[in-house]
């Protein structure tokens, strides 16, 4: 009996451990993508020069300036928009018990598009311009961020209503993401037809997501958000598992389904308005992450809310990398390789499983 309990003690370490070891291989392949998108760009640095200057020895007043101010703020902001993109993605599809949920395909991110628009062009919280480089600069970051949280979880509440009628579908909930998406994206187009021409080219251009646009100060206030939601995500990863046996299972193990899924869905929702409000709508990454990481490591949230975040932080820093060189000297804005990207990757997943 004890040799048994010895066998299963065993068969367990080492089922959680190459877990942990696919985790540490996907930071450390990070870390060498992050030195790799630093040094790469319409000015090429050595990556050895990089390494370098990021341990305090300075090579050059030039390539300190590009990597500390241009690089160095890009990279980090699309590794930490992945990773909040990613964990939300997984949340939402947890607790909605929904393959399909993500701020993308549940039409939370154009909520949250929309609030920001709303709060630059009519309540005057950001500056437009004719320059491509910063096209729309915000001045009021809360106020911003507020306006998209408040449209977010107007789409959320909408969803979570629905999803408490008894017998709905995810693809009805889906269809009902559809709708609101629809329903905020035209009214971005509303306030755009009543722009003028300088705050109509912006405000497109705003839409397209791209990481390049957010500074050093954009950065820290989206860290702190994400590294909160994390954390508390984290924090409930049990309650996770458990909704996912079902909602009578979780509430006969004492989970309190609807607050769980309440308070995760407003988390998931805040982390979405956050980086849809500095950065544009950036589609797929959510919804495609969690499906990667449950093919690499399974469905216990112990270990898929980490992976989903190293995942969302590779692909989202990846395809940045990849539009920054793609068409050189421009830069492609990361939304529209993610969006590439993304469509054939989720068929894929689809046509390779029986679920997804």
């Amino acid at each position: 009996m004890n040799s048994e309990k010895g066998e299963i003690a065993r068969r367990y370490r080492e089922h959680t451990g190459r877990k942990l070891t696919l985790i540490l291989a996907g930071i450390a392949l990070l870390l060498v993508i992050t030195v790799l998108s630093i040094s790469t760009g319409s000015a090429d640095i050595p990556p050895a020069d990089v390494i370098r200057t990021l341990a305090g020895q300075s090579v050059s007043v030039t390539l300190d300036s590009i990597i500390w101010n241009v690089r160095l703020p890009q990279v980090l902001t699309a590794i930490v928009a992945g990773a909040g993109l990613a964990v939300a993605g997984v949340v939402m599809q947890s607790i909605l018990r929904n393959p399909l949920g993500s701020p993308f395909t549940l039409g939370i991110s154009n909520a949250a598009a929309f609030g920001a628009a709303f709060s630059v062009i009519i309540l005057g919280a950001g500056s437009t311009s004719s320059q491509l480089g910063d096209a729309v600069t915000i001045n009021s970051p809360y106020v911003t961020t507020i306006a998209a949280f408040v449209f977010a979880m107007l789409v959320t509440l909408v969803i979570l209503a629905f999803s408490r009628i008894r017998g709905t579908s995810p693809e009805v909930m889906i269809l009902v993401g559809v709708a609101m998406g629809s329903l905020f994206t035209a009214g971005t187009m509303f306030l755009q037809y009543f722009a003028d021409d300088v705050q109509l080219a912006s405000m497109v251009f705003w839409t397209f997501g791209d990481t390049s646009r957010a500074s050093w100060d954009e950065l820290i206030l989206i860290t702190v958000i994400v590294a909160a939601s994390i954390i508390y995500f984290t924090l409930n990863r049990w309650k996770y598992n458990a909704i996912d046996a079902g909602d009578e299972t979780a509430k006969g193990l004492g989970v309190n389904v609807e607050k769980v899924r309440l308070w995760g869905m407003m988390c998931a929702s805040f982390v979405t308005a956050i980086i849809v409000a500095f950065l544009g709508v950036i589609g797929f990454v959510g919804l495609i992450c969690p499906h990667m990481a449950r093919r690499i490591i399974g469905d216990d949230h112990r270990f898929l809310i980490t992976g989903s975040i190293v995942i969302g932080s590779l692909l989202l820093l990846s395809a940045d990398t990849a539009a920054r060189v793609l068409m050189q000297p421009y830069q492609l804005p990361v939304a529209v390789l993610t969006s590439f990207l993304g469509a054939p990757t989720f068929i894929y997943l689809i046509l390779r499983g029986k679920r997804i």
